[in-house]
C-alpha cells in the first residue's frame, strides 16, 4: 500500500552543511539539508514540507541529505488504524493516575530540570550534552504558531513533557523528555500513546514521528506501533 505526496508548487531554497559525524550509525557521515530561515514557514508549507520528510528543530527545518546512505527514512503512524498492542495497553492501565494537559507556553524553571536531568541520565553519550539554558530556548522553548506542549504530571509533579506541532494533517512529534526516575512506568512510550489519543481527538490522519533507522538501536521503539507508514522513494508506504 502507497499514497502518493501533494506536491508543493512553491521553489524553497536548501543549504547544506557540510559531512559531518552521523548521531545514529557509527562511522557514517551525514549532510543536511536546511530550508532557507528567511522563508516564511506557514502551517501549509509546513505541511508539504513534513510530507516531504522534513523536521523541524527550534528554528530550522531540516532533512538528510547524505550522498552515500539513505538510511534515515520518515515515518508516520496512521493514527485511525492503530491498535496498542499487549504491553502499550499495560502502559496505559500503570499510568491511570497520571494527568495529562496541553500548554501553549512553558514554564522554563519547571520543565527544563527535567530535561536536564533527562539528558544527564538518557542521552549523556549524545551530542546534545551537556545541556544548557541556552541550549534548550533554542532547540524546545522557541515554540511556533502552531505548537503546543503535553504535560504529564504525577500528584501535581511534571514528570513527562512533549513539544508537538500541529500540522494540517497531523502532529508531528517535536520532542519528548521525561523524568528518569518511574522506569516502570514506560514514559515514552506513554508520550507517544497521549499524542496518538490527541491526534485521535482532533481529527488528524496521522502521528510525525521523525526518522526510522533500521540498523539503530535508537529507533527501535518506533517499530512497535502499527500501521507505520514510511516514506520511500518519494512515496509514503505501509512498513512490512
Amino acid at each position: 500500500m502507497s499514497r502518493d505526496i501533494t506536491p508543493d508548487v512553491r521553489a524553497i531554497r536548501l543549504f547544506l552543511t557540510e559531512p559531518h559525524p552521523c548521531s545514529y550509525l557509527e562511522g557514517q557521515k551525514a549532510i543536511t539539508a536546511f530550508v532557507d530561515p528567511a522563508i516564511t514557514v506557514d502551517k501549509t508549507l509546513y505541511s508539504h514540507l513534513s510530507n516531504y520528510g522534513f523536521r523541524r528543530s527550534g528554528r530550522y527545518i531540516y532533512a538528510p541529505r547524505c550522498k552515500s546512505c539513505n538510511a534515515c527514512l520518515p515515518a508516520r503512524l496512521v493514527v485511525n488504524d492503530f491498535e496498542p498492542n499487549r504491553q502499550q495497553n499495560r502502559c496505559n492501565k500503570r499510568n491511570a493516575d497520571l494527568t495529562v494537559s496541553i500548554a501553549r507556553s512553558i514554564d522554563e524553571s519547571e520543565h527544563y530540570p527535567l530535561y536536564e536531568q533527562y539528558l544527564a541520565e538518557r542521552h549523556a553519550d549524545g551530542d546534545m550534552y551537556p545541556p544548557t539554558m541556552a541550549q534548550y530556548r533554542d532547540f524546545i522553548s522557541s515554540l511556533w504558531e502552531n505548537s503546543r506542549v503535553l504535560e504529564v504530571r504525577l500528584e501535581g509533579k511534571l514528570i513527562a513533557a512533549g513539544v508537538i506541532d500541529i500540522l494540517n494533517d497531523g502532529i508531528s512529534a517535536i520532542y519528548t523528555y521525561y523524568s528518569p526516575d518511574h522506569p516502570k512506568r514506560s514514559l515514552g512510550t506513554y508520550m507517544i500513546l497521549a499524542e496518538l489519543v490527541l491526534a485521535r481527538d482532533v481529527g488528524l490522519p496521522y502521528l510525525y514521528l521523525g526518522y526510522w533507522i533500521a540498523n539503530s538501536p535508537k529507533m527501535a521503539y518506533k517499530k512497535n506501533f502499527q500501521p507505520l507508514e514510511l516514506l520511500i522513494n518519494d512515496r509514503w508506504e505501509l512498513m512490512n
